[in-house]
């Protein structure tokens, strides 16, 4: 039998075929390697964020909640030395500070002076060092004598908000607060006492009213 003769044409076409059957045995690798250099820009062009840079955002929300509760502080010696009492309380985490409706609180000083604070709500930080009065804010201290014999009088302070920083036995705000000592009764825009020196600040529009010494003493 004599051999097919192919046009030129028929055997350029033939070639192309032989390719085509023996590159396609390597097209789906082809395939992987265009995939694979795709998805490499993809990475090298894509935004990265880091996690650092994305704050942690802590909702304002209580962790826990108290009714009608009683708290009592006491020295190394066993003495009580402040107890809190309130309807309902609860706590912060994200600041810390313990939220008191109807607050009572009862403390001791140094001298053993009986100190009673009241208010519609109070605030306190992690430790109770500062404490704020909000809403018929109201601070008494007892009058008492001391092992000396002098005589403190009764010592009141009322306004509607106090701010007690218990570490430095100081009492301020930034609204008008009336205060009375013994017989006498002095009023102002703002007000800061430090029990350690005895010194009351009242600014703004001043007034006071002294009774006269021998009227207290009857």
């Amino acid at each position: 039998m004599s051999g097919l003769n192919l046009s030129p044409a028929s055997q350029v076409w033939r070639r192309w075929l032989k390719l085509w059957d023996h590159g396609s045995i390597y097209l789906p690798l082809m395939m992987m390697g265009v995939l694979a250099l795709g998805t490499y820009w993809l990475v090298r062009n894509t935004p990265t964020f880091s996690g650092e840079s994305v704050s942690k955002v802590v909702s304002h929300e209580a962790d826990y909640f108290m009714e009608r509760f009683t708290i009592k502080n006491f020295d190394e010696a066993g003495t009580l030395k402040s107890e809190i009492y309130g309807v309902q309380a609860q706590h912060f985490p994200d600041t810390d500070t313990l939220e008191i409706d109807q607050a009572r609180i009862r403390s001791t000083d140094l001298l053993g002076r009986l100190t009673t604070s009241t208010s519609n709500q109070a605030i306190s930080n992690g430790d109770g060092s500062e404490v704020q009065l909000i809403g018929n804010a109201l601070i008494v201290r007892a009058a008492s004598v001391n092992d000396a014999g002098v005589a403190s009088p009764r010592l009141q302070f009322q306004g509607e908000f106090l701010y007690i920083f218990a570490n430095d036995e100081r009492v301020q705000s930034h609204k008008p607060v009336v205060l009375t000592r013994g017989g006498d009764e002095f009023t102002g825009d703002t007000f800061a006492y430090d029990n350690l020196t005895g010194v009351a600040d009242l600014k703004g529009r001043v007034k006071g009213f002294l009774l006269p010494r021998a009227a207290q003493a009857k």
